[in-house]
């Protein structure tokens, strides 16, 4: 690799010049122009405006604040009986369906032990038309 070295090469020169004696009078032009720029009045009904304006924004939110939390509340919730009656009164949807809707946390509610008492049991099979169909879905 070649040598570089600043003293040797030629020097490029700037394309910018100041004028003669710009340094001189500079500070003098520039407090002449500080002076001469005018101060901007903002008169205070103009103010007004925009503190009322703000104000009716700030009460305008907080009284939307609890009509949007109860529409929130009441349009996801589903109560247990709604989706029950739901459910039996559509015919077409089988258990088998159910079954790949369900999730770890519903297959681990279903895993807990229903104890029924015998009396309930022997009144569910009483009347029950189709006893047959009860005990082929358990097998």
């Amino acid at each position: 690799m070649k040598t570089f070295k600043l003293e040797n090469e030629p020097k490029i020169k700037s394309g910018f010049k100041t004028p003669e004696n710009y340094f001189d009078d500079f500070s003098e032009k520039v407090l002449q122009q500080l002076n001469e720029k005018e101060v901007k009045v903002i008169p205070f009904y103009k103010r007004k405006k925009t503190l009322w304006t703000a104000a009716a924004a700030v009460v305008g939110f907080a009284l939307l604040i609890p009509v949007i939390n109860n529409y929130r509340a009441n349009s996801t919730d589903l109560d247990e009986a709604t989706l029950e009656n739901y459910l039996s009164y559509h015919s077409n949807i089988s258990q088998y369906d159910l079954i790949q809707k369900l999730d770890d946390s519903d297959i681990e509610k279903l895993g807990n032990d229903v104890t029924l008492e015998d009396e309930t049991l022997e009144d569910i099979l009483a009347t029950s038309p189709n006893i047959e169909h009860l005990i082929s879905e358990q097998n």
